[in-house]
């Protein structure tokens, strides 16, 4: 596929979707699924306010839901798994509310508060589970005991300190995709990118001593 490769190809919008992207909009789902049909992962890096929560839960509703192709055969969903959406506390509930607005056929659970020791029973019927970087970190050894069919990290310069206990959390979690949103995928060096990057494809930018040797310096 590679070999005969001549660029991103625009993607059937997903049925069931409650919106109209934005040709730039579309351009971001575009890549998504240019990413999952290639078998790599990667970054959406678009200007805060520009939907990046949309274009990922486009992507979501096309993996989570049947679909109709070109021919108008329903094909079966993709997702065996539930998807796991990382992201920090004060958007949390701007995501669950978006879902419910754009692709309300989204089974949605969120995983926070003290109280969600309950909320992991729901996880098996859900298409798409919430979560914040401190929930992450502190459920980690329960995460890590499923395997999640994507992993999105919003606002992911959060994992930008490859040395932090967040970035090193993300990367325990096992998942058939990754994705990264975020609007500043470097603020003060180019290590922040190695260190998105370390989570997305562990030594696709080297090892992080080369990387600073040959890049940072």
């Amino acid at each position: 596929r590679l070999r005969k490769y001549d660029g991103v190809t625009e993607e059937r919008l997903p049925d069931g979707l409650k919106a109209e992207l934005r040709p730039y909009q579309q351009r971001g789902y575009d890549w998504l699924a240019f990413l999952r049909d290639f078998g790599f992962h990667g970054i959406l890096a678009d200007d805060m306010g520009l939907g990046k929560t949309l274009q990922a839960l486009t992507w979501l509703l096309a993996e989570h839901k049947p679909q109709k192709d070109e021919t108008g055969e329903v094909k079966p969903a993709r997702a065996e798994n539930p998807s796991l959406v990382v992201c920090p506390t004060s958007v949390a509930s701007n995501w669950v509310a978006e879902a419910a607005k754009f692709t309300p056929g989204l089974k949605v659970v969120k995983l926070t508060g003290a109280n969600r020791d309950k909320v992991y029973d729901q996880l098996k019927n859900a298409d798409i589970v919430i979560t914040t970087y401190a929930i992450m970190r502190l459920d980690l050894a329960r995460l890590q005991r499923r395997t999640f069919h994507a992993l999105i990290l919003d606002e992911a310069q959060n994992i930008k300190n490859p040395e932090s206990q967040t970035a090193i959390a993300a990367k325990k979690v096992k998942s058939k995709h990754r994705f990264a949103l975020t609007g500043t995928p470097l603020e003060n060096s180019l290590l922040e990118l190695w260190s998105v990057f370390d989570f997305l494809m562990p030594d696709f930018l080297d090892q992080k001593s080369m990387f600073k040797s040959r890049y940072v310096r």
